[in-house]
């Protein structure tokens, strides 16, 4: 005959314990849940409209573009791959100063759209491939007008 101990039972948190942590944490969170919708929905400052004699100058002033920049015509042409994808392109031209020759910003569309025409559709996927796309524009306006074009403002990108 061999002793065996008895294995004692182990015993968790008793159920009146569980049901009042779980009480405690369900206040807490209602709490919580309260004090930050207070929060969140406070008292928004609201704008003050603008003087009625300066709101025709200021809408005449939004309308007029300075002369440094240049829209371009739409751009529509398909991609290099896959050749059914279709974009169009709606850019525009800003210059350090006017340009002195009309037709430069013509020159500058031409390229862009012999630039357009290699471009593959997974070049230009995602975030990444936008801002690649923007700085090769940039880059070839700038070498086109050596050095006149700081930037190239991208109004519309629409894949077809």
């Amino acid at each position: 005959m061999s002793i065996v101990p008895e294995a004692e039972v182990k015993r968790g948190p008793s159920t009146v314990v569980q049901i009042a942590v779980l009480l405690a944490l369900t206040v807490m969170a209602a709490g919580i849940g309260w004090l930050s919708g207070g929060f969140l929905n406070g008292e928004a400052r609201t704008a003050t409209p603008p003087p009625a004699a300066d709101a025709g100058a200021e809408h005449e002033a939004a309308t007029i573009a300075p002369a440094n920049i240049v829209d371009l015509a739409p751009i529509t042409t398909n991609l290099s791959v896959p050749e059914t994808v279709w974009i169009r392109l709606e850019l525009s031209l800003v210059f350090d100063q006017p340009p002195q020759d009309p037709m430069l910003a013509d020159a500058i569309q031409q390229d862009i759209l012999a630039y357009i025409r290699t471009v593959k559709l997974m070049q230009v996927q995602g975030a990444s491939g936008y801002q690649h796309l923007k700085s090769d524009l940039v880059e070839r306006a700038g070498i086109r007008s050596k050095g006149m074009v700081k930037d190239v403002l991208i109004r519309t990108m629409l894949f077809e």
